[in-house]
């Protein structure tokens, strides 16, 4: 295997993303580039795995559920794919991540600077465990305090608080906000209807 250096602009303008073996990047310029598709992790460009139709569904239950009470009770807003967050070394961009009212940013031409108080990540076929792991480590290292990892062929969601505090949820059980989205509950099995 080789290395080649891609040049960002080419990628954006040709609208062709292959995965590059590797690209020397900083963050700064991942940031100004808009780089659709791709996630940084210590100075290299990771592209993001496509989403497939359960992904999407998948996605579209947890924010019609979780939309619907952040917004009634003005908990703070919610944040699809695409918008981005630094997490030390990475910029991310979770399927879906809750901001509370006061961490809102008041510059919404650039993302966001901090960790989302609730990172959701949604396994796609393509996804390998440890990067996932990695990903929602990554994410209370750097300030979340709740990561919901939803798995969709086990129809499961493991809950991360901490390194060491985590739960692993199944169809028979009820997923909460905890103290992070407050008084959000939802059964499970609702995620995957």
């Amino acid at each position: 295997m080789h290395n080649s250096q891609t040049n960002p602009e080419s990628i954006k303008e040709s609208g062709v993303q292959t995965p590059p073996t590797y690209t020397p990047m900083t963050m700064e310029e991942f940031l100004e580039n808009d780089l659709e598709g791709y996630e940084y992790v210590k100075g290299e460009l990771v592209p993001m795995a496509a989403a497939a139709i359960v992904h999407g569904e998948i996605g579209s239950n947890v924010h019609f559920l979780l939309a619907s009470h952040v917004r009634e009770n003005k908990l703070g807003r919610l944040y699809i794919v695409e918008t981005t967050f630094q997490l030390g070394d990475r910029v991310v961009k979770p399927d879906i991540g809750f901001v509370s009212t006061d961490r809102l940013s008041e510059d919404k031409l650039k993302g966001f600077s901090v960790a989302p108080d609730l990172a959701i990540e949604i396994v796609s076929p393509t996804d390998k465990q440890y990067d996932v792991t990695e990903k929602a480590l990554a994410y209370l290292k750097s300030g979340t305090q709740l990561v919901w990892v939803i798995e969709p062929v086990a129809k499961t969601v493991m809950v991360y608080r901490s390194e060491t505090d985590f739960t692993l949820l199944t169809c028979e059980d009820t997923l909460t906000g905890e103290d992070v989205v407050e008084g959000f509950t939802c059964p499970v099995a609702q995620l995957f209807e």
